[in-house]
């Protein structure tokens, strides 16, 4: 039976602050996060040194003022219960919470963004990134006075260790080690979990549907689910010369599918998240399954199809991967 799911609330777990150079410069509390901190509440603010990608950053902790432009830290943020005064909350998914909260004032998403806005949150912290991350300039133009966290993975280090990093980093800022260190064992545990179920030999293709169009997410460097097969030794069923990480993926002919006739195929639906309320959406399970040319492709009849969660494209947290592995393993024990 084919696998699908949906995105649930709530947090899951993940890994310890790697690599975080931490300099206590006064008390931490987490008095933006609601909760007691690991270290206990503190009088006063302090600051934390932290790197980034861009080197070392001071951290005021708690943060008075919190701006969050990227979408992989929005749901970490909302199960943290941090405060944000001013957020992209035009490119929240609509599994979080904070989308709907007028309370928070709006950047808009990325391609007409409001960057001005952000003088009124007078932020102390913005945790920026992903789809914003040119627009880091401006931030530092209109709010000169904040810290700037700009923390995606980076392309020369492990996908998953990077996923960690962020919510150690976050952790550290926000008085939620603990957390953090679950968030990044819930993601270890779900990747064992693949690795020990996958037989190592079937053959594997990832797909991004979009606009009713299959796109080719190729081993390695494809979005969201590229760097999987590098992580699971996965035996890709097509290897194409000059394949991108565009985030609608590569173009490539259902024939060309039929042709590799993958064991497994792994699916992003791009539009799942950005277009389900569109009278012309169709599903990516639609597009694939009802496809002729695709009818005798094994993974097809055996029903080894595995979509990611339904708000991926606008989510991508590293709750979002390890609900999906979560699901993966079930469906590699299933067919064991």
């Amino acid at each position: 039976m084919t696998a699908i799911t949906r995105r649930h609330l709530g947090a899951v777990s993940a890994a310890g602050a790697l690599g975080l150079a931490l300099a206590a410069c006064g008390g931490s509390s987490d008095a933006a996060s609601g909760g007691a901190s690991d270290a206990g509440a503190a009088d006063a603010a302090g600051t934390i040194e932290i790197e980034d990608n861009n080197g070392t950053q001071s951290v005021q902790v708690p943060p008075k003022s919190v701006v969050a432009t990227d979408n992989r830290t929005f749901e970490t943020l909302e199960s943290w219960g941090v405060t944000l005064t001013a957020a992209a909350r035009a490119l929240m998914p609509s599994t979080n919470s904070l989308k709907d909260d007028e309370s928070i004032i709006e950047l808009g998403n990325h391609r007409e963004p409001d960057l001005e806005a952000v003088v009124a949150a007078e932020p102390t912290l913005i945790i920026n990134g992903q789809r914003f991350s040119q627009y880091h300039d401006d931030f530092v133009k209109y709010a000169p006075d904040a810290s700037i966290l700009e923390l995606d993975p980076r392309d020369d280090e492990p996908f998953a260790e990077e996923l960690k990093r962020q919510v150690a980093v976050l952790g550290q800022v926000f008085g939620k080690e603990t957390e953090a260190e679950e968030l990044g064992t819930a993601l270890d545990s779900s990747m064992e979990r693949v690795q020990a179920a996958y037989d190592g030999s079937s053959t594997v293709m990832a797909v991004n549907v979009s606009g009713g169009e299959i796109g080719y997410i190729a081993p390695g460097a494809g979005r969201a689910l590229g760097w999987t097969f590098d992580a699971f030794d996965f035996v890709p069923a097509l290897e194409v010369e000059g394949a991108s990480d565009d985030h609608q993926g590569d173009d490539i002919s259902v024939e060309a599918i039929a042709d590799s006739n993958p064991d497994w195929i792994l699916v992003m639906d791009r539009d799942a998240a950005i277009s389900a309320d569109d009278p012309e959406y169709e599903p990516a399970d639609t597009v694939l399954e009802s496809s002729e040319a695709l009818a005798g492709v094994t993974a097809i009849t055996e029903g080894n199809i595995v979509y990611m969660p339904a708000d991926t494209y606008t989510n991508e947290s590293i709750q979002t991967y390890t609900e999906y592995f979560e699901t993966l393993a079930d469906a590699f024990e299933g067919n064991a």
